[in-house]
């Protein structure tokens, strides 16, 4: 997951809750397989949405705050923001197509 950006409890705030366009974030740990099984599809749709969407990681490891604050209790989760709310969460290994459509629908204004 070399590619994304990684944000901690101290600059979630600024990178994720203010920024000016939608945020994926990717919920991980080091020692999760299907966390690291994601990183391609995440390093596709980073590339892919450029511009219209962010793309960040958060060790839940070395960031408690706001692993417990989202209430993640099973990695890897993909937490979708827009103008700093909590639109979509999205739990589990899921495949490219799954977390492009749901970017799709948010930046449609679906959800």
């Amino acid at each position: 997951m070399s590619e994304i950006p990684n944000v901690t409890d101290a600059s979630f705030e600024a990178v994720v809750l203010s920024a000016p366009k939608p945020v994926l974030v990717d919920f991980y740990a080091d020692w999760c397989g299907p966390c690291r099984a994601l990183a391609p599809a995440l390093e596709d749709i980073a590339r892919e949405y450029d511009g219209e969407l962010a793309v960040v990681k958060l060790n839940v490891d070395n960031n408690i705050a706001m692993r417990d604050r989202f209430g993640i209790v099973s990695i890897p989760a993909l937490l979708l923001f827009d103008k700093g709310e909590l639109r979509q969460r999205i739990v589990g290994p899921q495949s490219r197509t799954a977390i492009a459509g749901a970017v799709d629908r948010l930046l449609g204004g679906e959800v």
